[in-house]
């Protein structure tokens, strides 16, 4: 008897660590071999920042960080207004000619492989440039491509929040003779927020980190971090990657460390609100 009670209660705990632990682990020596003294592999012989100062030396490198920043903050944004018009054209207006295929469309991206869509968008740009000479292959490619699929994630995330939105409130506002931009600044952005800077940082997050799309995408002289990661990787182990890596591990956390932050604030304010 005892022994089911403790099997009941801690099972699920031993196997949510051991998931956890299957995840983390690797990125937890990861990180400690970007401060190893030498380039052995498996074998940490000391603390150092080498690897971090040669991690900055590396052209390369530093411009592919720059890159991949500066695409991800513009593809985070794009894909955060694009995917907040296609949710409100989903949710508020759902019967109009040619919305299951609308729906279909934005949806596509989620579940199409992605080299696929790589291949799809590369052909479509190169046709593009042969026909109007526009685009060239590189940043503005990039965020096109990126955009494509971080607005899909957007649309879904934003969809949903919109779905369990009480419309009883809006329609208050406009009984009291609120115009419908107020409503919308007033009310609905306020209550879709937090779903808006959910979807900016996974929108943000996909475009930092992604290859595939990447690949396809860029040109000659243009190539984000996870490219130049990617590349390094396959000449064999340098402990420069390890830093660059964890750089990046940095900057995704700091995004995932401010929402949680934002979504505890905001349960704060909505708990003091309804005392």
């Amino acid at each position: 008897m005892m022994a089911s009670r403790f099997v009941e209660k801690y099972t699920g705990r031993l196997w949510l660590a051991a998931v956890f632990l299957f995840l983390y682990i690797p990125l937890f020596f990861l990180i400690v071999f970007s401060f190893n003294s030498t380039r052995q592999d498996g074998v940490f012989t000391g603390f150092s920042l080498r690897w971090y100062q040669a991690m900055m030396t590396d052209a390369r490198l530093v411009e592919g960080f720059w890159l991949s920043l500066k695409v991800a903050l513009l593809t985070g944004t794009l894909s955060v207004v694009l995917g907040c018009f296609a949710a409100f054209v989903l949710v508020r207006y759902r019967q109009f000619s040619g919305r299951t295929l609308f729906y279909g469309m934005v949806s596509a991206p989620l579940v199409m492989p992605e080299v696929i869509v790589g291949l799809s968008l590369l052909l479509l740009m190169v046709a593009s440039q042969r026909m109007f000479g526009f685009p060239e292959r590189g940043f503005a490619t990039l965020v096109l491509g990126h955009t494509l699929l971080g607005m899909a994630y957007a649309t879904t995330v934003i969809t949903s929040r919109l779905q369990e939105m009480d419309r009883s409130i809006e329609e208050a506002a406009m009984d009291l003779g609120c115009k419908p931009t107020g409503v919308f600044f007033l009310i609905t952005l306020p209550s879709i927020a937090p779903a808006l800077v959910s979807s900016w940082l996974l929108a943000f997050t996909l475009s930092f980190d992604d290859v595939v799309l990447s690949e396809f995408l860029s040109g000659p002289g243009v190539t984000t971090l996870p490219q130049v990661i990617f590349s390094y990787a396959r000449r064999g182990v340098n402990p420069s990657i390890y830093a660059a890596a964890s750089l990046l591990i940095a900057t995704v956390s700091l995004g995932i460390i401010a929402y949680s932050l934002y979504t505890l604030r905001q349960h704060k304010r909505a708990g003091a609100i309804t005392a």
